[in-house]
């Protein structure tokens, strides 16, 4: 790719194109949803705007022929590509100021999700290879999760939906489990020692890393947390649904 070709900064573009996309799912795509329901429908919609784009950007980007680390300096394309998450989590932070201002654990998910994005990109300009590789990790699986949580919301009143509910949960649970369970922790471990042994030093200071670290513990440990529960209901409901038929 012609890096004089690129852009310098694609926040100009990709923040009003987020905003377009809630209002237009806000406005016209679920216009016929109950008030409850629209705001986190919107909310799905510009998550499935970013999720998979995201992750193949960032993919990409990682995957370019030279040799990255978690020190090395951003490229011009990796800096775009979190242009492109900071983006849609500014817009997707507003949805929750101003539709679910109480909901502090994903207010403080997105500020501190920004604050890794920001400083990565703006403060340090180093370290984008391993920040774009837990971006691949959180949205490689966010098409299953916002249709699963599209289908959630609509599973008590539409048949299709409840049908596509239960169809979805075991794969996208398992899915989930597997890169939020296992290959999450296993690179956050392999970045947390690298820092832990000074080599990023030279050009990013320790408490920046040190934050970064924290902020990518917690988010790990809310997912697995989250995954966990998911799993404990499923099995309860076909524990109780397999009680039921005994019965019968």
């Amino acid at each position: 790719m012609e890096t004089e070709t690129l852009p310098t900064s694609l926040l100009p573009i990709t923040f009003p194109a987020f905003v377009a996309v809630y209002l237009l799912a806000y406005l016209v795509v679920f216009r016929n949803w109950s008030p409850k329901l629209r705001p986190e429908a919107s909310s799905c919609l510009i998550s499935l705007a970013h999720g998979t784009p995201a992750a193949l950007m960032a993919y990409l980007s990682i995957s370019e022929p030279y040799q990255p680390g978690f020190a090395s300096p951003n490229t011009i394309y990796q800096n775009l590509v979190l242009d492109f998450s900071i983006s849609y989590f500014l817009v997707d932070l507003l949805h929750y100021v101003v539709f679910f201002p109480s909901d502090v654990l994903f207010i403080g998910h997105h500020l501190a999700t920004l604050f890794v994005f920001v400083t990565c990109r703006y403060l340090v300009s180093h370290g984008a290879f391993a920040i774009l590789v837990l971006l691949v990790l959180a949205e490689i699986t966010s098409f299953c999760q916002n249709t699963w949580t599209l289908a959630n919301a609509r599973k008590d009143d539409l048949p299709a939906a409840a049908k596509l509910y239960a169809m979805l949960s075991p794969p996208f649970y398992a899915f989930y489990t597997v890169v939020r369970g296992v290959a999450g922790p296993l690179f956050v471990y392999k970045m947390g020692m690298f820092y832990w042994r000074g080599e990023a030093d030279h050009v990013m200071p320790r408490w920046l890393w040190i934050s970064w670290m924290a902020v990518v513990t917690t988010a790990i440990s809310v997912s697995i947390l989250w995954i966990s529960n998911l799993w404990l209901e499923l099995f309860r409901e076909r524990s109780a649904r397999i009680d039921q038929k005994k019965k019968r």
